[in-house]
Formats: C-alpha cells, structure tokens, sequence
C-alpha cells in the first residue's frame, strides 16, 4: 500500500502493505469527519453543476458477489472499455470529491509509474489509475453500523435514504464527466446485501454475480486472510487504511458479511474466533450464497437484470463469457477487444486448495444446498487444474 511513483496518489496501488504517511493523515482526516466531506461533495456539486448538466447516469453496473470470486477480474475487464468509468486508486483518499481532485490530480507533474503486484499477491498489477472499490466509503458516510457485528446489513426495496440517493447520484455523474465517459462500473462486495436497494434508486442498473466452487473459493479466502493477518500484524497505518476504505473481508479486523440471519452470522464468528477456519468460511459461503439465492428467486424485475457468472466458466471460456456479459449490460465490443480482454484470463497458478478428505467432506456438508442452487455440484471443481 506504499506510495506510488508517478502522481501523489492513494498509494494504496503499490506492493505489499506500506501506506505513505500523508494518505494516513488525509485518509484518517476524512474518515473521522463523514459529515463534513459530504457537506463540501454537496459544495463540489454546486460549483460543477454547469460542468454536469447533461450527464445522466445510464444502466450503471454493479459487479457483486464475496471476495475471490473474480470480482476483480470482472471490473478489469470491464474498466477497459471505453464507455466506462470507474473509481481508481487515485481518488482516494479525496473520494467525496471527485470531479475537483482529479482536476487537480491532471494538473500534478508525472513521473514513470511501474505496475506493481496488488496487496492480495494474486499476480494482479496496478498503477494509481487501475479501477478499484471505493465506493463502500460512501455507503459508511450515509449508513452508520452496517460493518458492526449484530447490525443487519442488508438494504432493500424498503429502505429509503433520500439525502444518500442524491448525493450518490451527483457523485456518479461528476465521476463520468471527469472520466469523460457515459456508463459507471463498480465492484462492491458488500452489494450483495443490497441489490434491492440499488435496482430501487437505480432501475435500469444491470448487476454481475460472480461465483466460484466453494472449495476453491474457501481456499482463495483463507489465503487471502493469511496473507492479510501477516501483513497488518504489528501494521497500524494497513489496518486503519483497510477499516477507512471499508475492507473488513480479510485479516485483523475481518467481519462476516450481516446477511440478517444473526444467529448465522454469530455462529459464523464463533467458528473463527474457535480457529476453525475450514468450518467458518464454508458456513459462511452458503450464508452469502444462498442469501444470493433467495433474493434472485423472490424479485423476478431483480432476477432479469442480473447475470450469474460462474468463475470456472470465465477462466475456461472467457471470449465467450467476457462477450455475454457485455451484451447484458449493453456493451459492445468488436472482436479484437474482445480477444485482447480475454487473454490474460486463466485459473489461477499460484496456489491449488490442499484440503484433505474430511476437510472436502466438511466443505461439501456446509455449502452443499447453496452451490447446488448454483449448478455446482459435491466436490466439483476441487480437482481442476490450477
């Protein structure tokens, strides 16, 4: 997370879990005073105002589903077109005011800026203008407590935050003028417990499910958590940058997804806190999934707008998978892109699961129910070909 060369930007873009000393100060200093940086995105809005006038927020599109799923493959994928418009490493830690911090940001001198390997050590590299999920800082702003164990985070068609829904919509339309693009793309894991929400505020949104076989899933997750606990141990300024930009999948602070089932959740922590990791992430992956699940079946309008990508269908068939995607969000793309976009996609090599048999059986036992209403059978996938 150290600073990148180039542009003084987030420096969250860089390798390993370093945070240059002013995006703690700067980040601390908008995290701890929501209210004041909504008030001057509000101010912002008002001064650009003529500068967005005809902008208008067309099918945004929300890439949904728990972390390690391809979500980020996805967002890539998607941020290389050229309709598209996403949050980057550069906007933070000034995410509340996009249009006159990446104005400032154009005016900055640059130097060579080398893409570095991402904190998740997934072979992923990034400069200060890779696409990324910021948006969860907005929702903090708007919605107190939904990272808090106990508080149900799931929003729905019932809910209704007025001042959010236009503050949010001002800010996806300052975000596409200064991109200079019509269509908005976010990855947001924590969407999933809000998808009702969004088709509420934003009926013509178009959403991307991504989900993966849960036995190379809980792998990737339980690496990743690894990997994040090693790196914010003894690491105050990555723990506070992960907390401020809402990152609570993995490590030191890692929190379960409140899907509004409680006593699940609860259970979920136990099982953690107990050391069973095995156990936890699969409980905890048919908790999110079959939430996913009963949230799709119940809203037929929800059901239509949303397209369920299959991670091993992506890596094996990414042309025809990147292709069918695009044609849902009404995207168009001709065959060299196409071809350039699904080039790099590939299952992953850098690690295989290593469970043994009962730790298959255990996984099969808790996730069974939900990958099945995924097209996923026991066991399927746990053998493929990393």
């Amino acid at each position: 997370m150290s600073e990148q060369t180039g542009k003084k930007t987030s420096g969250a873009a860089a390798d390993g879990f370093e945070v240059a000393g002013w995006v703690d100060r700067l980040g601390g200093f908008v995290s701890r005073h929501p209210g004041l940086w909504i008030r001057l995105g509000t101010m912002e809005t008002r001064l650009v105002g003529e500068a967005i006038a005809d902008i208008g927020i067309d099918r945004p599109i929300y890439i949904a589903g728990l972390a390690r799923s391809g979500s980020t493959i996805l967002l890539e994928t998607l941020a290389r077109h050229g309709d598209v418009a996403t949050h980057r490493y550069r906007d933070y830690p000034m995410l509340f005011t996009p249009y006159l911090w990446n104005r400032w940001l154009d005016h900055v001198p640059t130097r060579t800026e080398e893409p570095a390997e991402r904190t998740h050590g997934d072979g992923i590299a990034v400069t200060s203008d890779s696409p990324e999920a910021f948006e969860e800082m907005l929702w903090m702003a708007f919605f107190p407590g939904l990272h808090e164990p106990g508080h149900s985070a799931v929003l729905d068609r019932t809910v209704r935050n007025p001042a959010f829904e236009t503050f949010y919509r001002d800010h996806l339309r300052k975000l596409l003028a200064v991109r200079g693009r019509r269509r908005y793309v976010a990855k947001g894991n924590y969407n999933v417990t809000r998808l009702g929400y969004l088709k509420t505020i934003a009926p013509d949104a178009r959403f991307i499910v991504p989900v993966r076989d849960p036995v190379w899933h809980i792998a990737s997750l339980m690496k990743q958590h690894e990997l994040f606990v090693t790196g914010q141990r003894g690491n105050e300024k990555a723990r506070r940058h992960l907390a401020r930009v809402g990152h609570f999948e993995f490590g030191l602070d890692r929190r379960a997804i409140d899907t509004g089932d409680e006593a699940a959740v609860a259970d979920v922590a136990r099982l953690w806190n107990k050391g069973e990791e095995v156990r936890g992430w699969a409980r905890y992956w048919a908790l999110v999934h079959n939430h996913l699940a009963d949230v799709l079946e119940a809203d037929g309008d929800l059901r239509e707008a949303t397209r369920v990508v299959r991670y091993e269908t992506l890596c094996e068939e990414p042309r025809e998978t990147i292709a069918s995607v695009l044609a849902h969000c009404g995207l168009e793309a001709d065959d060299g892109w196409l071809e350039a976009a699904a080039r790099p996609i590939r299952f992953p090599g850098y690690y295989k699961p290593r469970f043994d048999e009962a730790a298959l059986a255990m996984i099969a036992e808790e996730t069974g129910g939900a990958a099945r209403r995924f097209g996923y059978g026991a066991y399927e996938g746990h053998l493929a070909a990393g």
